[in-house]
């Protein structure tokens, strides 16, 4: 299988909610919006991919669904979302495997792993002789 694209695609009970959430909260650049404008979808970019938040979902996503995204300065990421309305869950630690992670949730509990790879961890560099 040759993947040319990927997205993430979530139905949140609330999409209003939601969609200011990943916008302005985590700050994600739209990539395009579709839709009726009573129920608009919207695509952000997220990386190499993408994040669609679409439809309705009844209720809120299982606790299995988990977002990790790469960030450039955790620190500086960390002092801005306590600024917001985030509901941040765990604040920046380096675990034992080398990455700095912290955990947040969006408006329907879907945990998310902001991380930071440091300078000196094996993902930075080619590790072949």
């Amino acid at each position: 299988m040759e993947v040319l694209a990927g997205r993430i695609l979530l139905s949140p009970s609330d999409l209003a909610a939601s969609r200011r959430f990943y916008g302005e909260v985590l700050g994600l650049a739209i990539a395009r919006e579709f839709g009726p404008p009573e129920h608009p979808g919207v695509v952000f970019f997220l990386g190499g991919g993408s994040l669609e938040l679409s439809g309705h979902a009844p209720a809120p996503a299982s606790d299995g669904i988990r977002l990790w995204l790469q960030v450039r300065d955790i620190t500086s990421e960390y002092a801005r979302l306590q600024t917001t309305d985030a509901v941040i869950t765990r604040p920046p630690k380096r675990e034992p495997w080398g990455l700095i992670e912290m955990w947040l949730q969006d408006p329907d509990g879907i945990a998310i792993g902001l991380i930071e790879v440091p300078e000196d961890h094996p993902l930075r560099r080619d590790q072949r002789d």
